[in-house]
């Protein structure tokens, strides 16, 4: 198991590795059109769609499914993807949560749990997130994130889509 595939745990999550076996639980969660509204890809919610979506999730070999801790209830699902050797980065990204999980600080408590973890082995962490995903942008922004460019980003299997990107520095130097 690679650093990117560790259970992860905060106060209220637990952060499981995603496997082939989670597809219907989180395609029933991701079957709602308003999830993905803001998203470059708003057809994410149908079948097929979220079936790509999932398949490039399990090749990533970073992804999680996002339980609450409490009830462990499934809420959705995240991952590391694209690690840079060159300049020691990792990309999250991919995220989304159930509906009824909205506004109750559970993004932000998901961001800071992955952010500390990849800065254990990670300098930046990068977001992708969409032109007109400004639920995400304002989040990210009131995590810290910065702005720092935008980009096409090809998704798994789809077309590019211009994406902003944000980072976050490690505050801790290595030597």
């Amino acid at each position: 198991m690679s650093w990117l595939q560790q259970e992860l745990k905060s106060e209220r999550l637990h952060l499981i590795p995603l496997e082939d076996t989670d597809f219907h639980s989180l395609y029933q969660i991701a079957n709602d059109p308003l999830l993905w509204e803001q998203h470059p890809n708003k057809n994410r919610y149908q079948l097929d769609e979220f079936r790509n979506y999932f398949n490039g999730a399990m090749e990533s070999k970073g992804a999680y499914k996002i339980l609450q801790k409490q009830s462990n209830q499934i809420m959705g699902c995240t991952r590391f993807y694209d690690f840079d050797s060159t300049d020691n980065s990792i990309l999250i990204g991919y995220t989304f949560l159930g509906r009824p999980f909205w506004n109750q600080g559970y993004n932000q408590e998901l961001k800071k749990l992955m952010v500390q973890h990849a800065f254990r082995f990670a300098d930046i962490v990068r977001f992708h997130i969409g032109i007109t995903n400004f639920r995400s942008q304002k989040s990210i922004e009131t995590f810290g994130a910065k702005k720092v460019g935008e980009h096409d980003i090809a998704y798994f299997g789809e077309p590019a889509k211009t994406n902003f990107i944000y980072e976050v520095k490690n505050p801790i130097q290595r030597f």
